[in-house]
């Protein structure tokens, strides 16, 4: 089969389309003919080079997100038949889903979105996984309450809109000051261009701060908690602001979670979720998605089509 892989971690100048041993499910897992593979334009830089057992990958193949059909089921795997359309989100220590063909684990897959065609769905897994968990699972936000996302205009930080919106939430988003018009159509309450609004407007409002910038912003984020909320962020490469002891600080790494992929793709086919893809490439073309996504200014997901 074709795939793109790396064979030292070279990033995006390292990236080779070539031809790859065929996929195989192995125990409790299923075959799934890619039809769409979501990537994340920092992927590459992630510690991927040891495997779970410890030992040292020689290549690695790209990509986590994935919608398809299911070609074939290994030995024990329950609940999914040949001929599903699913999506999901893949163990990242795997080959991944920049192929032809992806082995997954079962349970990291659930029935794909109905109302959606599979380059749709395969920008779901990853941002929407982020989103919820950040959100509910961390963050506990509920109805009535106000939540910060910064980064609104990703792929992710669009995701946390609609779906605290949908919550039953005020949201206020930040970002730059291009991505204000897409973020208020999304849901917004507010939006704050940190290129050029005061991100001190917000002092003291939100009972959930949803961060996905780093840095600055991350530091900056304490001020705009009430007094018990919740500051989420999915950087761990940035230092944890501190400062004040009557807020909790969360930094965290998404699991792939079958039962909120059910829920994710439920909310997509009811309109509550509209998927955000920001460009679509053939595989082969793979290196120049990366490098257009890495260049910054494109909202939502790049998506790779075998």
């Amino acid at each position: 089969m074709k795939a793109i892989r790396l064979h030292e971690p070279a990033g995006i100048s390292g990236l080779v389309y070539e031809d790859v041993p065929d996929a195989k499910p192995v125990a409790c897992d299923v075959l799934v003919k890619v039809v769409a593979c979501g990537i994340t334009h920092n992927e590459l830089d992630y510690p991927v080079w040891t495997c779970r057992a410890g030992h040292q990958r020689t290549t690695v193949i790209p990509g986590a997100e994935v919608s398809g059909v299911v070609a074939a089921l290994g030995f024990g795997t329950a609940g999914v038949a040949v001929g599903d359309e699913v999506f999901g989100l893949t163990d990242q220590w795997r080959d991944g889903t920049a192929a032809e063909y992806v082995a997954v684990e079962a349970r990291n897959v659930a029935p794909k979105p109905r109302a959606v065609d599979h380059v749709h769905a395969a920008a779901v897994p990853r941002a929407g996984l982020t989103a919820w968990q950040a959100l509910f699972d961390h963050g506990g936000l509920a109805k009535g309450q106000t939540v910060v996302v910064h980064g609104a205009g990703g792929a992710v930080g669009s995701t946390a809109v609609q779906l605290a919106r949908w919550a039953g939430a005020e949201v206020i988003g930040t970002g730059r000051s291009h991505s204000r018009e897409l973020v208020m159509e999304l849901g917004a309450n507010r939006y704050i261009a940190l290129d050029a609004d005061r991100l001190e407007d917000a002092a003291g409002q939100a009972d959930v701060v949803f961060d996905t910038i780093g840095g600055e912003v991350l530091a900056r984020s304490p001020a705009l908690l009430r007094p018990g909320g919740t500051l989420v962020s999915v950087r761990a490469d940035s230092p944890r602001p501190g400062g004040r002891d009557d807020i909790s600080v969360i930094v965290f790494i998404q699991e792939s979670n079958r039962a909120e992929l059910t829920e994710l793709a439920r909310l997509v086919d009811e309109g509550h979720l509209r998927p955000q893809v920001g460009g679509v490439y053939p595989l082969a073309h793979a290196a120049d998605a990366f490098r257009a996504k890495a260049a910054g200014g494109i909202a939502g997901r790049m998506v790779l089509q075998p």
